[in-house]
C-alpha cells in the first residue's frame, strides 16, 4: 500500500502520483477548499521510497512516462531530500520522461537557481504554481500569503533553471470592485515572468467558504459570467504575444473553454472568440451560460444562434428569473459551486 493526496493538475491525469508532503504548509487561502481541516506534514525520504517500491511492484511491466510529486509544496523539503527522491524514482521507473510538482511562490523565491538546476538535472522538469492574481490588494484580501515580488522572483528562478513553469490564474477572484486591477496586474506579472503555461481557473465560491461572509458584508461582490469574460478579455489584451500557452480548455469552470492556444500565434483569435460571446444579446449570453454550467461539455458560442436551441432554453431562463432580481446569476453560481473540489473535512475556518 502507498499514500496518495487528494488533488493533482488536470495535465497530470495519467501520471504516477508520489506523495512527498501531506496537504499544504500555508492552507489559509480563503478560496481553496482542497486541504481545509487538515494539517501539513513532511514525509521522510524513507517513507516516500517505500511508497515508490510499492508502486514499482504494482506497475511492474507497465511503461510509466510521467510522475507528479504531491501535495501542495514539495520543494519546502530540503533540496537534498528531494534530489534523493527524484533519483530513486528514476531508478525504479527508468521509463519516466517528465516529473512535475506544485510549489508555492515564496518557496521558489527561497530556492536558488543553482538548487533548482540540480533538481532539473535529477528529473524535475515542470513546476505548477498558484499565482491566482497579480494584485497585492487581492492577494492580501484572500489570504494567499504571497506578494507580487514572490511571484515574479520565484517564477524567474524556475525559468532560469531551465524548468517549465505553469502559472495558474483566477479571473473573478477580485470581485466586481477589483476586476480591472486583477486583469491588468495579473497580465503585468505574467509579462515579466513569461511562463510556459498560463492556466485559467475561473473563480467560483464554495458554499462553505469564509468568503460568503465577505459577500454578506459587502466586501466582496461576485461577478457574473459576462463580467468574468470581460475581465479575461482585458487580461488577454494586456498580455504580450509571448511564447506561452494560454489554457482555458483544461478546466470545466471556464465558460469559454475553446479560448486556448499559444499567445504568439493565437492571441488575436482568442480576443475574437471572447468578443463573439460579448457581442451576443443578454438572453443569448444567459442561454450559453445555462447550457455550459449545466454540463461538463464544451460548446461553441454559435450554439445560441440556433433559433431552435433558444426556443428550448428560454422558458427555463424565465422560470429561474421568477425567483426575483438576481435569481439567474445566483442559480449559475450555485451550479458552479457543485463542480469545486470538496474540503477533506467540514472544518473550514
Amino acid at each position: 500500500m502507498y499514500e496518495q493526496g487528494v488533488i493533482r493538475p488536470p495535465s497530470e491525469a495519467s501520471s504516477l502520483l508520489v506523495r512527498v508532503t501531506r496537504n499544504c504548509p500555508w492552507n489559509q487561502c480563503l478560496f481553496c477548499p482542497a486541504y481545509k481541516g487538515t494539517k501539513f506534514s513532511k514525509r521522510t525520504v524513507e517513507e516516500v521510497k517505500k511508497d515508490i517500491d510499492a508502486m514499482a511492484e504494482e506497475y511492474k511491466g507497465y511503461t510509466i512516462r510521467t510522475a507528479f510529486l504531491q501535495d501542495g509544496d514539495t520543494l519546502i523539503l530540503k533540496t537534498d531530500d528531494v534530489l534523493e527522491i527524484l533519483r530513486y524514482l528514476k531508478e525504479k521507473f527508468p521509463s519516466i520522461e517528465r516529473i512535475t510538482s506544485y510549489a508555492r511562490a515564496p518557496t521558489l523565491r527561497r530556492r536558488t537557481v543553482e538548487e533548482l538546476k540540480k533538481l532539473k538535472e535529477a528529473g524535475l522538469t515542470r513546476i505548477h504554481v498558484g499565482l491566482e492574481s497579480g494584485s497585492a490588494t487581492i492577494l492580501k484580501m484572500v489570504k494567499k500569503g504571497i506578494t507580487p515580488d514572490d511571484i515574479v522572483i520565484g517564477g524567474r528562478h524556475v525559468k532560469e533553471a531551465g524548468m517549465e513553469l505553469s502559472e495558474y490564474i483566477m479571473p473573478g477572484i477580485g470581485g466586481k470592485t477589483l476586476s480591472e486591477e486583477n486583469a491588468v496586474e495579473t497580465a503585468r506579472l505574467l509579462n515579466l515572468i513569461e511562463p510556459d503555461f498560463i492556466r485559467v481557473r475561473t473563480f467560483a465560491m464554495h458554499p462553505m467558504s469564509p468568503m460568503n461572509k465577505m459577500v454578506k458584508e459587502g466586501i466582496f461582490v461576485p461577478m457574473t459570467d459576462d463580467e468574468i469574460v470581460k475581465e479575461i478579455r482585458m487580461l488577454v489584451a494586456n498580455l504580450n504575444a509571448m511564447h506561452s500557452y494560454f489554457s482555458c480548455g483544461d478546466f470545466s469552470l471556464n465558460l469559454l473553454m475553446h479560448v486556448d492556444g499559444w499567445l504568439d500565434e493565437k492571441k488575436d483569435y482568442m480576443l475574437k472568440e471572447l468578443d463573439a460571446f460579448l457581442s451576443l444579446t443578454k438572453r443569448q449570453r444567459q442561454a450559453y451560460s445555462l447550457i455550459r454550467r449545466s454540463s461538463y461539455m464544451n460548446y461553441p458560442v454559435s450554439i445560441v444562434l440556433d433559433k431552435g436551441v433558444m426556443e428550448r432554453i428560454e422558458p427555463e431562463i424565465e422560470r429561474i428569473e421568477k425567483a426575483g432580481e438576481g435569481a439567474f446569476d445566483r442559480y449559475i453560481w450555485e451550479l458552479m459551486s457543485y463542480q469545486l473540489p470538496q474540503p477533506q473535512t467540514d472544518n473550514w475556518q
